[in-house]
């Protein structure tokens, strides 16, 4: 299995130097770019021209292009034109506000999904199978930023037990026992917002799993030798409905590092997802570039990830 892994993340290489050069293209095909916002009647166009040649964007593409991936080997990925920082620092601090939101969110995800999935699939027919199709319909239905906006409006503003905007409040002190319950207090309604949208895939496909996989011939061999239930279910039925889950519960778990841009957006969360719909608007090209290519960097390594469980969970896959 190591050696399936390394060749993986060999063929990864080439991957990302075309991800890259794909990354910067299409950044700059974008119209304008970061000094367009300075225009205005009263603007003075050889402070602007002295800005784009001071930052390099009078270079030839293939100068910049080589420039850039230069630095990023050497972990310089470059400074924001808007915020004014190092993009590796921008991108840190909300990637560690994503990192808790997607920790807390794909918990919960599992932790609904899964029981929800089972009891459909066990009880097929029945009214528990029912009342879940009919949640699963709902969750599927309504669209995210709506679903989103109702927990605002019913959680946050008519009962108030959260917060609805931002990662922490501004008068606690970094540090201290309030900063922290500040900070997991503002993970409530997100996550599990996020988590009762996000169930949808793993319920249908585990109930899927568990009614094809009850009239299996090794099903009834195992029941015609008397296997207790539970036994036949647990080891043999459930284990076998899990695959598809564990397929992409490593695209699950960078998906989410990735960032949702719509709960962050409709929370002001400062996420990664809300800082790069932020980056597209103003003009960033450094800090959209540095996020484009991680997400794709995060999406290898999703599928890198999927492999692995996937060959750990069931023996007969691997690859030799």
């Amino acid at each position: 299995m190591w050696k399936t892994v390394l060749r993986r993340i060999l063929i990864m290489i080439p991957q990302l130097l075309i991800l890259s050069l794909l990354v910067f293209i299409l950044a700059k095909m974008m119209p304008g770019d970061p000094f367009t916002g300075m225009i205005n009647p009263n603007s003075d166009p050889k402070e602007i021209a002295r800005l784009r040649q001071e930052y390099g964007l009078n270079d030839p593409v293939w100068v910049q292009y080589t420039r850039w991936l230069g630095n990023m080997f050497h972990g310089d990925l470059g400074q924001s034109y808007i915020q004014k920082v190092p993009v590796t620092s921008l991108i840190w601090d909300r990637a560690v506000n994503t990192f808790w939101l997607s920790l807390m969110t794909v918990v919960l995800t599992y932790l609904i999904a899964i029981p929800l999935g089972v009891t459909a699939g066990r009880h097929q027919d029945e009214w528990q199978d029912h009342g879940v199709q009919i949640f699963n319909y709902i969750t599927y239905a309504v669209p995210p930023f709506v679903f989103y906006i109702l927990g605002i409006w019913l959680f946050g503003f008519t009962l108030g037990w959260f917060p609805i905007s931002g990662s922490v409040s501004a008068d606690v002190n970094p540090g201290t026992f309030a900063y922290f319950w500040s900070r997991f207090y503002h993970l409530i309604l997100p996550s599990i917002l996020c988590a009762l949208i996000s169930t949808t895939a793993i319920v249908q496909y585990l109930r899927t799993g568990i009614v094809d996989n009850k009239v299996e011939d090794y099903v009834r061999t195992a029941r015609s030798k008397g296997v207790p239930e539970n036994v036949v279910f647990n080891k043999h039925i459930l284990r076998n409905s899990l695959l598809p889950i564990a397929a992409f519960f490593g695209n699950t778990i960078t998906g989410l590092l990735s960032g949702s841009m719509v709960i962050e957006s409709v929370f002001s969360y400062p996420g990664m997802g809300k800082l790069f719909l932020d980056s597209i608007g103003q003009r960033d090209y450094t800090t959209l570039t540095a996020l484009i290519l991680l997400f794709g960097v995060l999406t290898l390594i999703g599928n890198l990830l999927s492999d692995i469980i996937m060959s750990i969970i069931d023996p007969r896959i691997r690859i030799k």
